[in-house]
C-alpha cells in the first residue's frame, strides 16, 4: 500500500513528529541499560526473558477516575498521564537444542493488572525443522503485528486464546507468511467454548514495496454457532515506510475492515459467554452473552460491521522526537445504531539536559452516534522525564505529570457512570509513572 499512496501523509500536515510501534520493539539509541541487562541475564541462565510493565501513584480530585478519559473507541485514549493502573507482563522461555539446526521451546507469560494476575501466553514452539525458517507453535499465544504507542492500542493482533500454527513461511524474497487457528478458549477464561467458536489468522508481512518500504497484509475468518449474529471476516493492509520524506520519519498508514463476530483489529468479537465467565480477563474485544443453550443465563451480542483509517507519523530529530496521528473508524452493530469516531492527536518529547526530557501530549476525540448529540472530549499533559538518554523511545522512563481533560454535555451524559458522573465537564489529574519494555 505504499504504491504511492503515501507521499502526503495526513498526520504530517497536522505534526512534524510521531512513530507506530511495530512488534518489534522501536530502535533502541545508543544507552539501552534495560537491554543490556536482559542480554546478560539470558547469557548467564541460558534463558530468555521479554516484557512489559508500567506503574505508579495516581491522584484525581475526590470521585474522579485517576485515568481513563476517553470516549471508548479505539483510538481514543491518549495514555500520556491518563492511564492510572498498573501493569506487567513478563516473559520467560528456554529453548533445546535438538541437533541439525532445529530447537524446541517453551515459553510462559503471566500478567498483572491492577493487582489481578492473569496468563497472558503459554506454548510450545518447534523451529528449524530441516533448517527451514518456519516455527512450529501450539498452545496460548498472540501475535502482536503493530500498535499506535500513544494510544496504547494493538490494531493488528490476534491470539489470546488456544491455537496452533506455522510462523515465518519464506516467500523467497516476498516476506513472510504465519498462519494460526485458535478456538475461542483460554487459560484465564475457564470456558467451554460456547460458540463452538473457530478463527483463523493469516499474516503475510514484511512485502518490499520500495527503500526502506514494506507491505503487511493479515486476514482473519471467525466461524462458529451464535445465538444472534453471523460468521464474520476481517482483512487490514498495513504500509510503512523508513526514512520518509527525512531521515528518521516513518510513516505507517493502515487500512481495516471487518463484520461479524470477526473484530477490525483481527480477534474474536462479541462472542456469546456464559455468564459467569471472567470474559473482563480474557484480553477480547467482546462482551458478556450467552450461547443457546445458556440463553436464560445472559444477555446475547451481535456482530458488527467496522471500517478504520489511520495515518500515523513517527521521528527523533535531534533533541526533537515524538509521535503523531489521525484515525477514523466506524462501528455498525447487526442490531444497533451506528458509531463514528474521529481522532487527532500527538506527542512531543525534547531533550532538555542529559537524562532529562520534556513531553508534551495534545489529544482531541469526537464520537457521533446515530440520532444522538455529537460527543467531544480534548485533552493535553505536561510531563517531565527522566530516561538513560532524551530519545522519544528510550525506556525505561519515569515521569512526573499534569493531565487536563475537558468534555461536553453529549459525552458526560454517556459516561455518567465515569467521568461524566454528576454532569462534570473536565478534570485535572497529576502523577507520577515509571514504564519499562525489554527483551
Amino acid at each position: 500500500m505504499r504504491l504511492k499512496l503515501c507521499r502526503l501523509p495526513i498526520a504530517s500536515l497536522l505534526l512534524v513528529c510521531s512513530p507506530a510501534w511495530a512488534q518489534e520493539p522501536p530502535p533502541t539509541s545508543t544507552s539501552d541499560p534495560t537491554g543490556e541487562l536482559v542480554k546478560k541475564l539470558n547469557e548467564a541462565t541460558g534463558l530468555e526473558f521479554w516484557g512489559y510493565g508500567r506503574g505508579g501513584a495516581y491522584k484525581a480530585p475526590s470521585g474522579q477516575p485517576k485515568g481513563g478519559y476517553a470516549l471508548g473507541g479505539d483510538l481514543q485514549s491518549y495514555r500520556l498521564g491518563n492511564e492510572g493502573d498498573n501493569y506487567l507482563e513478563f516473559g520467560i522461555g528456554k529453548q533445546f537444542a535438538l541437533g541439525q539446526g532445529s530447537k524446541l521451546g517453551f515459553f510462559y507469560m503471566p500478567s498483572i493488572y491492577n493487582g489481578q494476575r492473569g496468563t497472558a501466553q503459554a506454548y510450545v514452539a518447534l523451529s528449524g525443522i530441516a533448517g527451514s525458517s518456519a516455527t512450529l507453535w501450539a498452545g496460548q499465544r498472540y501475535h502482536r503485528i503493530q500498535d499506535v504507542h500513544i494510544l496504547d492500542k494493538w490494531i493488528l493482533e490476534d491470539g489470546d486464546n488456544y491455537g496452533v500454527g506455522i510462523d515465518g513461511i519464506a516467500l523467497g524474497g516476498l516476506g513472510r507468511l504465519n498462519a494460526a487457528i485458535y478456538m475461542a478458549d483460554s487459560i484465564d477464561s475457564k470456558a467451554r467454548n460456547a460458540n463452538n467458536a473457530r478463527r483463523l489468522n493469516l499474516q503475510w508481512q514484511d512485502i518490499p514495496t520500495s527503500a526502506n518500504g514494506k507491505l503487511t497484509l493479515t486476514a482473519a475468518v471467525v466461524s462458529g454457532k451464535f445465538a444472534q449474529g453471523r460468521d464474520g471476516a476481517a482483512i487490514g493492509l498495513m504500509h510503512q515506510q523508513k526514512d520518509f520524506l527525512v531521515p528518521r520519519l516513518n510513516h505507517t498508514l493502515v487500512l481495516q475492515a471487518s463484520n461479524g463476530h470477526a473484530a477490525i483489529n483481527g480477534k474474536f468479537f462479541h462472542l456469546d459467554l456464559r455468564s459467569d465467565q471472567k470474559a473482563a480477563n480474557l484480553g477480547w474485544d467482546l462482551a458478556p452473552s450467552a450461547p443457546l443453550a445458556a440463553a436464560a443465563n445472559a444477555t446475547s451480542q451481535p456482530g458488527a460491521t467496522q471500517y478504520r483509517v489511520l495515518d500515523s507519523i513517527d521521528f527523533q530529530l535531534g533533541k526533537w522526537g515524538g509521535q503523531a496521528l489521525v484515525g477514523y473508524q466506524t462501528l455498525k452493530p447487526d442490531q444497533g445504531v451506528q458509531t463514528r469516531d474521529v481522532s487527532v492527536g500527538g506527542r512531543l518529547s525534547y531533550g532538555l539536559a542529559p537524562y532529562t526530557k520534556l513531553l508534551g501530549e495534545l489529544g482531541t476525540t469526537r464520537r457521533s452516534v446515530q440520532h444522538q448529540a455529537q460527543q467531544s472530549l480534548n485533552k493535553a499533559t505536561l510531563a517531565l522525564a527522566f530516561s538513560p538518554n532524551t530519545d522519544f523511545w528510550t525506556r525505561p522512563e519515569v515521569r512526573i505529570y499534569a493531565t487536563h481533560a475537558r468534555w461536553n454535555q453529549a459525552a458526560a451524559r454517556a459516561n455518567t457512570s465515569s467521568f461524566g458522573a454528576q454532569g462534570r465537564r473536565s478534570a485535572t489529574i497529576f502523577g507520577i509513572q515509571a514504564e519499562a519494555w525489554w527483551e
